[in-house]
C-alpha cells in the first residue's frame, strides 16, 4: 500500500539552483559513483553557508539519481518512439515531433470520447476541454501547414531567381528564362 504524501519538497527540491545544476550535471555524467557526488554536493552546501540539516543522505540522493534515471528514460524512449515514426512517415526533423504529438493527442482524445460514453460521463467541463483540445490541434495543424507553405514558397522563389541568373548567363532568351521560372514557381 502506498503512502500518501503532503507533498512536502525534498531536499534536493530545497538546494540553491547552481547547486541542484551541478548535481544534475554529475548525475548525467556517468564517471561520478554516488559516493563522489553526494561528497561533493554536500562539499557546496557547506561552503554556501547553508545549515547541515540541507546535506543531503545517501538514500535521498539515491532517491533523487533513481527518479531522474527514470525521467531520463522516459524523455530518451519518447525520442525513440517519434523517431521510429518520423522514419516511416518521410517527415523532415523540423516538424517531425510536433507532427508525432498532434496525431497522439488527436488518437487520445478520440479515446476519452469513447471511454466517456462507456463510463457514462456527461461532465460539461470534460466536453468543454476536449473541444478546446480539438480546437487547439486544428489551429496548430493549419499553422504548422502555412509555415510549410511559406518555406516551400520562399525556397522555390531562390530557386527560380537562382535559375535566372545562371541561364541568362548562359545566354538563352528573355523568354526561356520567363519560362523556366514560372515552372519552377509552379505558375506555368
Amino acid at each position: 500500500m502506498s503512502k500518501t504524501t503532503r507533498g512536502r519538497a525534498s531536499k534536493v527540491d530545497l538546494l540553491p539552483a547552481d547547486i541542484k545544476t551541478r548535481l544534475a550535471m554529475m548525475l548525467r555524467d556517468k564517471q561520478y559513483s554516488q559516493t563522489q557526488i553526494l561528497a561533493e554536493i554536500n562539499d557546496l552546501i557547506r561552503e554556501c553557508g547553508l545549515d547541515e540539516r540541507y546535506c543531503l543522505s545517501k538514500t535521498g540522493l539515491n532517491r533523487y539519481a533513481n527518479k531522474m534515471e527514470k525521467f531520463g528514460e522516459k524523455i530518451r524512449q519518447s525520442r525513440e518512439i517519434a523517431e521510429i515514426w518520423t522514419k516511416q512517415l518521410g517527415e523532415t526533423p523540423q516538424s517531425d515531433i510536433g507532427k508525432l504529438l498532434m496525431e497522439a493527442v488527436k488518437t487520445m482524445a478520440f479515446e476519452l470520447t469513447l471511454n466517456a460514453d462507456e463510463k457514462g460521463i456527461k461532465d460539461p467541463k470534460f466536453l468543454n476541454q476536449l473541444a478546446l483540445i480539438s480546437q487547439r490541434i486544428e489551429m496548430a495543424q493549419s499553422m504548422n501547414y502555412e509555415r510549410e507553405r511559406k518555406i516551400r514558397k520562399e525556397v522555390a522563389q531562390q530557386v527560380a531567381e537562382t535559375a535566372e541568373k545562371v541561364v541568362t548567363q548562359a545566354g538563352l532568351s528573355k523568354a526561356a528564362v520567363a519560362q523556366l521560372k514560372a515552372e519552377i514557381l509552379g505558375i506555368a
